[in-house]
């Protein structure tokens, strides 16, 4: 049903949201071509994305890697193919995007309906129960907190571009987002696998067990993410070509990049301490640092920092490192504070912290 009010949702509203996310007169067109089509898809997304976790859960990871890889690899396959040799262009690509989707939905509904599946889907278990439903919605609320905040940022990211530089800086801007979505897999993987083993053995109050995973969960997110900043500190006109190689957008990207991405291993201390706050069900810390970091931190920043930096397109790229900087030690030592001390035995009022 979520699904379906969406995509109505977004069928009625496509026009001005692709000029708030940063469309002008001069790309609307594509984007329109392509979001119409897109939106065809929602359902399927949200089969995809929210039930794969079903499969996780019940111990199939390998199952659920293999519904990620189907969507991915098909898309691969038909993009070139509906772009290419069908010139359809970017109608092609949207059009591959939503088959790939479809794929998985149905690989994910044809499994948990299957013999294998412990915990099967059932008619009978589509009914929606309020001391079930409001525990879920109160933990997710931080994921979808995290989301809202990412669309608004970028809204005001590319409103400021478009204004500051123009069309090629919002498409210097894309290039960034689709790198960062690259590279903060593995970090997104860490994290959310170590929550089902933080959220089980906090339950059977193994808490030694939760401080490990903690702190692997911790050192693995730091380690990588300085390492993937240094690679893409040295290398960035690797990364940037992969998705555009005009010389004009390389020029102004790599600066951007690299002032993007400063310090990139701070994000992963937030990353760390809100997907430990989900895991034991601490959720309301979850969302006040997602709200604090984007729409505290960011928002002000990268509307204030153009009017004093030059060119005033590098303000937009700056005041992301100097939220990483603060909402990450923020995050990350309150839950040290909150987490720690609890699981350590001690005594405190948690309703002090907020």
């Amino acid at each position: 049903m979520t699904g379906i009010i969406l995509t109505l949702l977004g069928v009625i509203f496509k026009t001005p949201l692709l000029y708030v996310f940063g469309a002008s007169e001069a790309t609307f067109q594509y984007a329109n071509s392509y979001l119409t089509i897109y939106l065809l898809g929602t359902l399927f997304v949200m089969i995809g994305l929210g039930m794969n976790a079903f499969i996780n859960v019940q111990g199939f990871a390998k199952m659920g890697m293999i519904t990620v890889l189907l969507g991915a690899i098909t898309n691969i396959i038909l993009d070139p193919i509906f772009i290419f040799v069908f010139k359809m262009g970017v109608k092609g690509a949207a059009l591959a995007t939503v088959i790939s989707q479809f794929i998985s939905a149905i690989w994910i509904i044809k499994f948990l309906t299957g013999s294998k599946a412990i915990l099967k889907l059932r008619k009978n278990y589509l009914v929606l129960k309020k001391n079930y439903v409001k525990p879920i919605i109160t933990l997710g609320l931080s994921g979808f907190i995290m989301s809202l905040t990412n669309s608004a940022v970028q809204i005001v990211c590319n409103t400021t571009l478009q204004t500051y530089g123009g069309d090629i800086y919002v498409g210097v801007m894309t290039v960034i987002n689709s790198i960062r979505e690259i590279v903060s897999m593995p970090v997104s993987g860490i994290t959310s696998s170590a929550q089902s083993v933080m959220g089980y053995n906090y339950g059977a109050q193994a808490y030694e067990r939760v401080k490990k995973a903690i702190v692997f969960t911790s050192l693995s997110c730091i380690i990588y993410t300085l390492g993937i900043w240094l690679v893409l500190d040295l290398f960035p006109g690797f990364f940037i070509k992969i998705f555009n190689k005009d010389s004009v957008l390389l020029e102004a990207a790599i600066p951007a990049l690299k002032a993007y991405y400063f310090g990139f291993f701070m994000m992963s201390l937030q990353f760390a301490g809100q997907s430990t706050f989900v895991a034991l069900g601490k959720s309301k810390y979850a969302i006040f640092f997602s709200i604090f970091r984007k729409i505290v931190i960011v928002v002000p920043l990268t509307l204030i920092l153009p009017k004093f930096s030059n060119p005033g397109t590098m303000g937009v790229f700056i005041a992301e490192p100097i939220s990483n900087f603060i909402g990450g030690i923020a995050c990350f030592v309150t839950m040290l504070v909150v987490v720690w001390l609890e699981l350590q035995g001690k005594q405190y009022d948690q309703k002090s912290f907020l």
